[in-house]
């Protein structure tokens, strides 16, 4: 029984920064809105068009352009939450408050952000869309793409899964209870578990780099910034070998 509540534990480590990460507001990207931003900078609109109703590659916007597009917002997210981590760093009285989660937070808000960018670049389907009801499934199925980013063991094998059936489904919007009905749910929760010990172990670093309010901020600032560009770079990678292919 102790050893089922520390499992737990951990997990409840990696579940709790990632809803307070999506209760920010602008953590959920619509879909259609997104491609639609994006794609219109580079493209005809029934291009566009044809990519919100099925997705990028479909609609013959080339891996190039599509790399391109995910590059700049990589970059517009890397610089937001490196100059935020700075920021936390610097002497005030919001940093004597405890910014350590908050710090945290931030992070993952531009993680979730650009994931959801990415996925949608690479042909996903809506992953948590605007007013509906945040469930474990979701939170599950965002955690996978994290685990991506981290490298955590695994979960590029079960992102590749969750692709494969998604293009079976060939659906614009991810079928409700997705992980329970193909079997992949407890694998999911594993990744959770993961994530959760590599969060505790790396929170103690970002204490220790905060110890010098002015040397700490910019220690802070280069190690999100390495971060972030590492976590991003592995997910985009990979998201461009799976291309789901969603659409009618």
């Amino acid at each position: 029984m102790a050893i089922e509540l520390e499992e737990h534990a951990k997990a409840d480590v990696w579940n709790r920064i990632l809803r307070s990460a999506l209760a920010l507001p602008g953590a959920r990207i619509d879909r259609t809105g997104y491609l639609r931003k994006e794609l219109r900078k580079h493209v005809a609109e029934d291009v566009v068009e044809l990519a919100i109703a099925s997705s990028p590659v479909k609609a013959g916007i080339s891996s190039s352009q599509i790399g391109k597009i995910a590059s700049s917002s990589i970059s517009w997210h890397r610089t937001g939450v490196t100059g935020a981590s700075v920021a936390a760093g610097l002497p005030g009285g919001w940093w004597m408050a405890g910014t350590i989660p908050g710090d945290l937070t931030q992070f993952f808000w531009h993680a979730i952000v650009v994931t959801q960018k990415l996925a949608y670049l690479h042909g996903w389907p809506e992953l948590c869309a605007d007013g509906e009801e945040l469930d474990d499934e979701t939170l599950h199925i965002l955690t996978i793409f994290v685990g991506v980013m981290f490298g955590a063991a695994g979960a590029n094998t079960l992102l590749s899964r969750v692709a494969e059936n998604i293009a079976k489904e060939v659906a614009v919007r991810l079928p409700r209870m997705a992980l329970t009905r193909w079997g992949l749910y407890n694998l999911a929760k594993e990744v959770a578990k993961w994530i959760g010990v590599r969060l505790t172990k790396q929170t103690f670093a970002r204490i220790a780099s905060k110890a010098v309010p002015l040397v700490g901020g910019l220690a802070s600032g280069a190690i999100t910034w390495v971060s972030f560009s590492q976590m991003s770079s592995r997910l985009a990678t990979h998201l461009a070998t799976l291309h789901p292919h969603t659409g009618r």
